[in-house]
């Protein structure tokens, strides 16, 4: 039986090169563009804002776990606009901020649940980050995912190891479930 010493990754081990280190960003798409016209509405509720102080409002809510690029906030100013929900403060600005008026919060009234939840999001994102980078924690998921990969990137792998791979890896998540 191996050792805890002989399990690549694990804290009595050399690590390999590339496990751990920078994390990555996430890149999935954790709002659709309706998701992201009401959180620019809720942040412009507290004041006139430029599409890159939107960005880093929405950043910081998820403590830089999802941003959303230029390419996603700057055409939706341009639709709430549009549909009178917000207003350029000064027009003949270099940079355009926008302020809310009548429209946008009239809508906000109406979704306030829908932003509610959009928040919650984000914020529940933050703590996952935060718990996430708990040395002990960051660790295991390290260890599980080189063990997992080294293992899954052998060509031939008999239907016995599958069943077994498997099987831990349900009961560890029943396990972290019932924690």
């Amino acid at each position: 039986m191996k050792q805890p010493q002989d399990v690549p990754g694990h804290a009595d081990a050399t690590p390999p090169s590339g496990c751990g280190g920078a994390r990555k960003k996430r890149r999935e798409r954790m709002l659709d563009a309706s998701d992201i016209r009401l959180l620019m509405l809720h942040f412009l509720q507290s004041g006139p804002a430029h599409g890159y102080e939107l960005i880093k409002s929405i950043e910081e809510l998820s403590k830089g776990e999802y941003s959303p690029s230029p390419g996603i906030i700057y055409p939706n100013l341009t639709l709430l606009e549009e549909t009178d929900a917000i207003q350029v403060v000064d027009v003949a600005a270099s940079r355009k901020a926008y302020a809310l008026n009548a429209g946008g919060r009239a809508l906000l009234a109406e979704q306030r649940d829908a932003v509610t939840a959009i928040i919650t999001r984000l914020a529940s994102l933050a703590i996952l980050v935060n718990n996430r980078s708990i040395p002990a924690i960051e660790q295991a998921i390290d260890t599980l995912r080189y063990t997992l990969n080294h293992r899954l990137a052998q060509e031939q792998i008999a239907p016995e190891t599958v069943a077994t791979v498997v099987a831990a890896l349900r009961e560890a998540a029943a396990k972290i479930a019932q924690s």
